[in-house]
């Protein structure tokens, strides 16, 4: 049992994980006679009663730290991901050996090395740094040009490095001594910037000094390292990550990655320093000595699992340069309209002409804006919840769209043109056909309610499933050149279909008193065989033949079971080749088989944020939150009171706004 006496310790989420081992919280006047070790902090002054109490006990000491691919926020917003023990000393400590030091001159194995070498493309690629919340720099840095790394006053990095406050004098010095042609970046620590702490250099001061550009955004590092020659460094990780990539590197202390012949060193190396690898580096720093959780299980994993997700964040919170003004968003939605845009700045208006020239618009739905102003619509994803999204259930999924909407066909829309232009590698189509045969193994839907007790009547040979709609959605007005009401529909397959069992399940909306029902829909009982009101959509596609749809998802869900969907009207998933098509789309010319539907309509087009992270997560992982989801609502059974209380309200409401848009 390892004891803790530092409460900020005791809450890092998943600590025994971490550890390995039962932590428990010191009282320092009594004492414990179970433990076998005690960890605090590093070597900072906030973990001195830590090491003193392990000496006193005749305890080991273990310095705990973040390791080098530590999370997306800061150390105040995000729990650490990786995490270095060190029974020895710890790895910013030049003066004794630590666990790192003594790992990094190994020899490597071919597997080992290979790794290595997987890891430092993968870091690259995936472009990550130690935090990953700052934006890239878009704009070109001058050139030729050298990197100085700042670093917070008091840092004890900086005196256990062999270094002092005056080395970033020095440092900056000889940067511009030996760089006489070339642009001095100085890059400030994000602690800094974010008002945490202090640095070392006068930002008035650096304004006078010729060829000195003080990089007063706070921008994410990997943007600043691929465009310079060299980087100067005292202690900070910013040196190592540029090892990674392949710069030159000037130190002025003695941080764990100089005195192994890979950078040029003002400090003499510690003799138990010898010439190593880049590889041999990387593999102790990365690999073999820090710890890594899982962020979505909570579970020890290795450091390509932690840099795969971080390399996913990195991707989609680079999408949307410009700022982002979200318009006219409930106070309800705000908060998901963060979550989904996290990266982008982003601000909130109530109208139109509030943007500024060169903003980027953020609307619900199809709501109009400016000609010529770039604008993105969002709108609920296909794997959406476990519960209705007029319930307010807050989302798994949204789509996020540059061109239209997907549900309006009048023009293409993102996901038409990844339909119809994308090349569908193997890769992508083998995720694509293991999530369709997942989705259809565990019975998911877009909204995931009802129950699993329908059963077709014996004798039934033919059996069609008519999908009702709320008549006042926007895609039967702009997706049903046709008909354009559920009775109209379920009227027509009833007369084209006269020997079928016919049945009709209402929009799970109407089911709920959420929204008003169609046209003449009370008369649903004469134009159909059974009308089904409590089976999930998932145990009805899994019990028919047929399935018939104006634009309802319902037949893109029943294209995933293999089931012969006819669309009277242009839902995003007819036109290429998979589904009979009454109105037809001339635009769309592609054949597609349900891998590459799937592949641009789940893994491509929706963006996933998962709800244990609140952070962007991939396709499969939303589906086994999803499942999770349901299995806790199984257990939870009906509505909440509140839930019953306000879905008066929310129809009312929503209602009142179907009546706003069709005046």
């Amino acid at each position: 049992m390892i004891g803790i006496l530092s409460r900020g310790i005791q809450r890092i989420p998943a600590l025994e994980t971490f550890l390995g081992e039962p932590i428990t919280s010191l009282n320092p006047l009594r004492a414990h006679p179970d433990l076998t070790a005690i960890a605090g902090w590093g070597l900072k002054s906030t973990s001195r009663r830590a090491r003193n109490y392990a000496h006193r006990h005749g305890l080991p000491y273990i310095a705990l730290e973040d390791g080098f691919l530590r999370s997306v926020g800061l150390g105040n917003q995000d729990p650490p991901l990786s995490l270095i023990v060190d029974d020895l000393g710890i790895y910013y400590d030049a003066t004794q050996p630590s666990r790192l030091e003594s790992l990094i001159p190994q020899a490597l194995s071919d597997t080992e090395l290979a790794r290595a070498r997987s890891l430092r493309s993968a870091w690259c690629n995936a472009r990550v740094s130690k935090y990953n919340h700052l934006p890239e720099e878009c704009l070109p840095l001058p050139c030729p040009a050298v990197l100085v790394a700042d670093q917070t006053f008091g840092d004890p990095a900086i005196q256990l490095g062999l270094a002092e406050p005056a080395s970033f004098q020095r440092m900056l010095v000889a940067a511009l001594d030996e760089n006489p042609g070339a642009t001095i970046l100085v890059k400030i620590h994000p602690d800094v910037y974010a008002g945490r702490k202090r640095g070392h250099f006068d930002p008035q001061a650096l304004s006078k000094i010729d060829r000195v550009h003080l990089l007063t955004r706070d921008i994410h590092p990997v943007s600043v390292l691929e465009q310079v020659e060299t980087v100067y460094t005292v202690t900070s990780q910013l040196g190592f990550e540029a090892l990674i990539w392949g710069r030159q590197v000037r130190t002025f202390g003695m941080p764990f990655y100089a005195g192994w012949g890979l950078t040029q060193d003002e400090q003499p190396a510690p003799e138990r320093r010898s010439v190593i690898t880049l590889e041999q580096l990387i593999h102790a720093a990365l690999i073999a000595c820090p710890r890594y959780l899982d962020p979505e299980t909570n579970q020890r994993c290795e450091v390509e699992r932690v840099l795969d997700w971080m390399g996913l964040q990195r991707q989609l919170r680079e999408r949307f340069a410009e700022p982002i003004q979200a318009i006219d968003f409930s106070p309800w939605k705000r908060p998901l309209v963060k979550r989904f845009l996290q990266g982008s700045e982003l601000g909130f208006g109530r109208q139109i002409d509030q943007a500024l020239p060169g903003e980027t618009l953020a609307v619900w739905g199809l709501r109009s804006s400016p000609a010529g102003q770039k604008t993105l619509r969002l709108e609920d994803g296909f794997l959406r919840s476990v519960g209705l999204g007029a319930d307010l259930v807050q989302p798994l999924s949204w789509v996020v769209d540059s061109r239209g909407l997907y549900y309006d066909a009048s023009r293409p829309s993102d996901l038409e043109v990844i339909l119809q232009n994308r090349d569908f590698d193997p890769a992508l189509l083998s995720r694509a056909r293991k999530l369709r045969e997942k989705i259809v193994e565990s019975g998911l839907t877009k909204y995931n309610v009802g129950t699993s007790d329908w059963q077709p009547p014996s004798g039934a040979k033919r059996i069609i499933l008519v999908a009702g709609q709320v008549e006042t959605d926007a895609s039967l007005r702009l997706a049903t050149p046709g008909i354009r009401r559920n009775m109209d529909l379920l009227r027509r397959v009833r007369h084209e279909n006269p020997d079928a069992y016919v049945i009709y399940k209402p929009h799970p909306d109407v089911l709920a008193g959420l929204r008003a029902g169609g046209e003449n829909e009370r008369l649903s009982h004469d134009w159909c065989d059974d009308l089904v009101t409590q089976a999930s959509m998932a145990t009805l596609l899994n019990q028919v033949n047929e399935v018939h749809v104006l634009t309802s998802l319902a037949g893109f869900e029943a294209l995933l079971r293999d089931k012969r969907v006819v669309c009277h009207g242009q839902p995003f998933y007819s036109g290429w080749g998979l589904t009979l098509d009454r109105e037809p789309l001339a635009r769309r010319t592609r054949v597609l088989n349900i891998d590459m539907l799937v592949a641009g309509t789940l893994l491509l087009y929706p963006t996933y944020v998962s709800r244990i992270t609140n952070r962007y997560t991939t396709p499969e992982r939303a589906l086994d939150e999803l499942l999770m989801w349901k299995e806790q609502s199984a257990c939870q059974g009906e509505l909440t009171r509140w839930r019953r209380i306000l879905r008066p309200i929310l129809g009312w409401i929503a209602e009142a706004r179907s009546q706003t848009n069709r005046a």
